[in-house]
């Protein structure tokens, strides 16, 4: 009998020995499914990093586009104020220039009727002093 228990139980020990074997294939398997899937956790991680550090730059160069954008107005607005102060300078310098045109074209008339007026008067002193 002692044969036949120990020929039992080797092939008790030879059946749990390969049951244990499929056991560990199996966690070395999930093992190895899970090492694949950290790899690739660590991959995408990678990916979100260098997409969030380009998103960093591009915002960074439209900070600095928007401030020399603000910069370029400033000046603008700065510009288009001294050309209208010229534009202002220019309508009065016409202005003034129009009046002195009109007085320039009115004066020699003027002179003109006062220089007539003045002749038939000095015709009737004279006409005046010879009657005497």
């Amino acid at each position: 009998m002692v044969a036949s228990e120990v020929k039992s139980l080797a092939s008790q020990t030879a059946s749990a020995t390969k049951e244990i074997d499929t056991l560990i294939q199996q966690i070395k398997a999930a093992t190895q499914g899970a090492v694949s899937a950290i790899v690739g956790i660590v991959g995408i991680i990678e990916q979100v990093r260098a997409i969030t550090t380009a998103i960093a730059s591009a915002v960074e160069q439209q900070g600095a586009a928007t401030s020399e954008i603000a910069r370029n107005v400033q000046q603008t607005t700065q510009e288009a104020r001294e050309v209208t102060l010229g534009i202002s300078g220019a309508i009065q310098a016409a202005s003034e220039t129009g009046a002195a045109a009109w007085w320039v074209l009115t004066t020699p008339s003027v002179l003109s009727e006062r220089a007539e007026r003045l002749s038939g008067e000095g015709n009737i002193f004279v006409a005046g002093v010879r009657s005497a």
